[in-house]
């Protein structure tokens, strides 16, 4: 049977809040380590890309292993009128659990490292150049995640999305948050990973024109898809094609 929407939910929670609690905790612990910027990023583009492998794999047959706004909004897009697509209601669920695990994730982080729990950053991001590394990011993500359903390879999103997210935090200026979620549990320390509030909003609208890029690009790689084939609503993987075991009383 496929999990519940409750189930769901916990597992977007629980798996964006695990994203960012390595993507804050390993740049505060390369930060510790080392002074050089070039090793710092090194450091923590490489945790963020074996940690998003092993939660995409491991959470991804539970609700599809979104762990990001952006990815759930093109994925009702694309599977709405499919009939077993997302629905709104799922979207309603899906990005407040997101959001609370992203923020979450980073008051973790903070906490294992000594740091204060909220503490707001003070990383100003608002430029331009950052925006359009954004917007390229985001787009690139989408397309690689819904091209991979489009094509029948969806069992290669752990490793094919993470490892796009490793190099997209070198080849764009932004470094590649990619992720409305993990924006705003970024804003929440003030530590290597984090935005400041004021930087947020700009990066969130920018990551939503990427992904709106991404659906335009999937379209034009792929041709529109007919709502009568495969729904495209369980990205990043297909999710409900294992047995759950009953919650515990």
């Amino acid at each position: 049977m496929s999990a519940s929407l409750g189930r769901r939910a916990v597992a977007e929670a629980v798996g964006t809040a695990a994203l960012v609690a390595v993507v804050v905790g390993s740049g505060i612990q390369a930060a510790e380590l080392s002074r050089d910027i070039g090793v710092q990023l090194l450091a923590n583009s490489l945790a963020t890309v074996f940690g998003l492998a092993v939660l995409i794999t491991l959470l991804g047959p539970v609700s599809g292993a979104h762990f990001n706004p952006a990815v759930t909004l093109a994925a009702w897009f694309t599977g709405r009128g499919s009939g077993d697509g997302m629905t709104a209601r799922d979207v309603a669920v899906y990005v407040p659990a997101q959001i609370a695990g992203a923020i979450g994730g980073a008051v973790l982080a903070d906490a294992m490292f000594a740091e204060p729990l909220v503490k707001w950053s003070t990383h100003d991001r608002s430029a331009g150049h950052l925006w359009l590394g954004e917007i390229v990011a985001t787009a690139g993500l989408i397309l690689l995640i819904f091209g991979l359903t489009r094509t029948d390879r969806a069992h290669l999103a752990p490793a094919a999305v993470a490892s796009y997210i490793g190099a997209a935090y070198w080849f764009t200026s932004s470094t590649s948050f990619a992720n409305p979620a993990v924006t705003i549990g970024r804003a929440f320390t003030d530590t290597f990973a984090g935005i400041a509030p004021a930087s947020v909003t700009p990066f969130i609208a920018a990551q939503l024109a990427g992904a709106a890029v991404g659906l335009g690009l999937l379209a034009a790689v792929f041709g529109r898809r007919a709502p009568a084939e495969a729904a495209e609503g369980e990205a990043v993987v297909p999710h409900g094609e294992t047995e759950l075991a009953p919650s515990a009383p």
